[in-house]
């Protein structure tokens, strides 16, 4: 453990130099130092011992130190940590590649490897575009999505995001205009009501010859916030996008590998994508990833015509480090019983935060799989909250008005009620985030 002095050194430094995502310099937002973490656990350099209900932003997906994924690091680095890309392959490289093809629907069979979900995603982008122009529709360079969707902080992505309610309405300017159709409402199949996608067809049906894709969160919408939605929309998507000859992208960036109770969430609709995007949890958390996925016939008719190649190529493309612990992280998963622990997950959320709807500061529950939402009628006060669930030796990171967990797949029971009983507690008591 640090002695004090340094620590206040350290965090007093970290104040005033370095940005943390979303803050201002100096940080008027207190950050909590950790030096180790094993399991569902973050230990602070104060001793305490923190549950993490948000697995690092979706993706510590076995939990933290894990014996497994650690030695697929170690046996990687003595053999090497990077290459380039370009002119160069590698094993790790061509395994990962070989087992996404055989987790994900037969029709997606190229893979594109990138350094974070937002690249994916510009990946994605580009990838539609340029199989248009390749065929000669160069009008279609529109993309059409859904309000209230989150896709990343980088240029191509803030474009598809929520122009209203997202985080980067500062750069709507800068950005390329798209189209965005009106969220859908319904969240089972039970409840699907047809008026939910009119809005979409109504624009697919204006402008089909200058989109040439369409970009959604499937089931469930992250950062933009964390919003549920039923199966049928994403069937009724894929039936106009066949009908319209436009492209479907699928951002399983956030969903991907079991979040929502299926591998990916596209599947509980039975459809499949033409361009699929996938991070976060693709390396259990361990390095930055990701990939882009997409078909035969999209991957040969941009590499038969000019310039013949896919024009992307990130210096950390497919590094060996972060293939080889992607590789062991998805294999750990199809090894042990996920599908159970999400489940239970979910029950045990559905169980005790349903019955807080009846409070009057509630304005929704929502539960997917291993996510559990609270949305309250009024903005937080997110650095009082903060410190409240560390009070509690819980961490919880919310934002707005939304206190949300996304739990590891291995949380116990116990330690999942520690969580949720904090969340009960700091959301019953009003004095406690106004």
């Amino acid at each position: 453990m640090k002695n004090l002095s340094q620590l206040d050194d350290e965090l007093a430094y970290d104040k005033h130099h370095i940005w943390h995502p979303y803050t201002a310099i100096p940080n008027p937002v207190p950050v909590y130092p950790v030096v180790a973490a094993k399991g569902v656990y973050l230990t602070l350099a104060n001793g305490k011992q923190l549950i993490d209900g948000m697995a690092s932003w979706w993706s510590v997906i076995h939990g933290y130190n894990h014996p497994y994924l650690n030695q697929a690091i170690h046996a990687q680095v003595d053999k090497m940590a990077h290459i380039m890309f370009g002119g160069l392959t590698h094993a790790p490289a061509i395994k990962l590649a070989r087992l996404l093809v055989e987790i994900t629907p037969i029709e997606l069979e190229k893979v594109f490897f990138s350094d974070s979900g937002s690249v994916a995603v510009e990946v994605a982008i580009k990838m539609a575009i340029q199989y248009w122009q390749a065929v000669g529709k160069v009008e279609k360079q529109k993309l059409l999505t859904i309000r209230r969707g989150y896709h990343g902080d980088t240029f191509g992505a803030m474009a598809v995001c929520d122009p209203v309610n997202g985080m980067h309405n500062l750069f709507s300017h800068l950005l390329p205009q798209h189209f965005f159709a009106d969220e859908p409402q319904s969240r089972t199949d039970a409840e699907w009501n047809e008026t939910d996608i009119a809005s979409f067809k109504a624009i697919l049906t204006q402008h089909h010859n200058e989109i040439a894709a369409v970009i959604l969160e499937p089931l469930l919408q992250g950062a933009g916030g964390m919003r549920v939605y039923c199966p049928t929309y994403l069937r009724r998507v894929r039936q106009l996008c066949d009908k319209y000859e436009i492209l479907l992208i699928l951002d399983e960036i956030a969903t991907g590998f079991g979040r929502t109770g299926s591998l990916f969430a596209f599947e509980q609709a039975n459809i499949v994508p033409d361009i699929l995007c996938l991070g976060k949890a693709l390396t259990g958390g361990y390095m930055s990833l990701a990939a882009t996925l997409t078909t035969q016939k999209i991957s040969e008719i941009i590499s038969s015509n000019p310039p013949g190649v896919f024009m992307h190529g990130p210096t950390f493309m497919a590094n060996p480090l972060a293939c080889s612990v992607a590789t062991a992280s998805i294999q750990l998963l199809l090894d042990t019983p996920w599908q159970q622990r999400v489940m239970q997950i979910e029950t045990q959320l559905k169980k005790f935060l349903l019955p807080i709807i009846s409070l009057p500061q509630v304005a929704d529950i929502r539960i997917l799989g291993a996510v559990g939402v609270i949305e309250l009628k009024e903005v937080i006060n997110m650095a009082k909250i903060q410190a409240e669930f560390v009070k509690r030796e819980v961490w919880v990171r919310p934002f707005k008005n939304l206190v949300y967990i996304m739990p590891p797949y291995i949380i116990k029971e116990a330690e999942l009620m520690q969580v949720i009983n904090a969340m009960i507690e700091i959301v019953s008591d009003k004095n406690l985030w106004q």
